[in-house]
């Protein structure tokens, strides 16, 4: 997560979200999700594979993708500055040209702590996330990124969005972004995220029985999502950080025992279902939209 002050403070909320979907016309109190899980064990041994460098981290995002189900031509790198790291692609086409895009930043601060929750906690959860959502047809065509240079600006997600076409940019409709977990159970950015998108989440975190609730980091910091909110594509931002543990981020205290793994895991857990179930929502809702043919 990219900060701007480290030493301001944000407000957090403590109040549940219970809010229901509304998808194709019926409200949905919990949503019915499914998915299937790579084992703690795996998850935990990415987690702790962590490095200080960051080309290092992108070479191993790039290698777990390819294992997790991403091959070539669907899997490619994207340079957008000379020198550094490139962002790491994985498409996992679906049934049409619609896109949900998620995305995770690969990079550490140099020289303050191993960068192990901000951001190798949401870098490493790609691939356990291809996965997941490789056991069953798609109608939306997934993007994985692992986006570059986020803590110096942005970098990598800045040049990835702005490189694609008015079209492909208008295929996108929906943007989730990881960035620092397993602080405490999830997060969410509720003042940056679209309200479909919260509404979807808090429906799964009800059929699961999964924690989430909302912290606001805008004081703090801002993160890649926002690379995307300038072209007004849907997003919504999931972390774990509270007014507790913001310290944590940037410090010689971001390392691997900062991190709960049991908060870690069940974050991952309500992360896929939570991608699977966005695709059927997102898809349905769309099908009511005035004027819309039917798929």
């Amino acid at each position: 997560m990219m900060s701007r002050l480290a030493g301001q403070w944000f407000r957090s909320l403590t109040i549940l979200i219970v809010v229901s979907i509304v998808v194709s016309g019926a409200t949905l109190s919990t949503a019915q999700v499914h998915s299937r899980l790579e084992p703690r064990k795996l998850v935990e041994k990415r987690l702790k594979s962590f490095s200080d460098d960051n080309q290092i981290r992108e070479d191993r995002i790039y290698k777990w993708l390819a294992e997790s189900g991403c091959s070539k031509p669907n899997l490619s790198e994207q340079t957008p500055k000379f020198g550094l790291p490139p962002n790491v692609i994985c498409a996992l086409p679906g049934e049409t040209s619609d896109v949900i895009v998620v995305g995770a930043h690969t990079d550490k601060v140099m020289r303050a702590g191993d960068g192990v929750v901000d951001n190798w906690t949401g870098a490493s959860l790609l691939p356990s996330l291809v996965f997941s959502l490789t056991s069953e047809k798609r109608h939306h065509t997934f993007i994985f990124v692992g986006f570059t240079a986020e803590e110096r600006g942005m970098i990598g997600s800045a040049y990835y969005v702005d490189h694609l076409t008015p079209k492909q940019r208008a295929n996108i409709k929906a943007m989730v972004n990881l960035d620092s977990l397993g602080l405490s159970p999830t997060k969410v950015w509720e003042s940056h995220s679209d309200k479909v998108l919260l509404d979807a989440l808090a429906s799964v975190a009800l059929a699961t029985k999964l924690p989430v609730s909302p912290v606001d980091v805008g004081k703090v910091g801002t993160t890649d999502s926002e690379s995307f909110a300038r072209y007004q594509i849907p997003r919504i931002t999931l972390h774990s950080v509270t007014d507790d543990t913001i310290t944590i981020l940037h410090s010689p205290k971001d390392t691997l025992s900062a991190v709960k793994i049991d908060d870690f895991y069940e974050s991952y857990r309500l992360i896929a279902e939570y991608l699977a179930y966005l695709d059927g929502a997102l898809a349905s809702s769309r099908a009511l939209e005035p004027g819309r043919a039917a798929q």
